[in-house]
């Protein structure tokens, strides 16, 4: 029972489990980030592209 008692007390794992959470959120960042960048990127060389003779 005591056992029992410490792991629900325990905060190591919460603590994992936060930086989880946060790595997840800054991984959607990223990807939303480059994804954007990407996007008008490509935009950009098409119009030179289709400006040039």
């Amino acid at each position: 029972m005591e056992k029992i008692k410490r792991f629900l007390k325990g905060e190591e794992g919460v603590t994992a489990i936060e930086y989880g959470l946060i790595a997840a959120l800054i991984a959607v960042v990223i990807v939303t980030a480059v994804t954007t960048v990407g996007t008008k990127l490509s935009s950009t060389f098409t119009t030179v592209g289709n400006k040039l003779p």
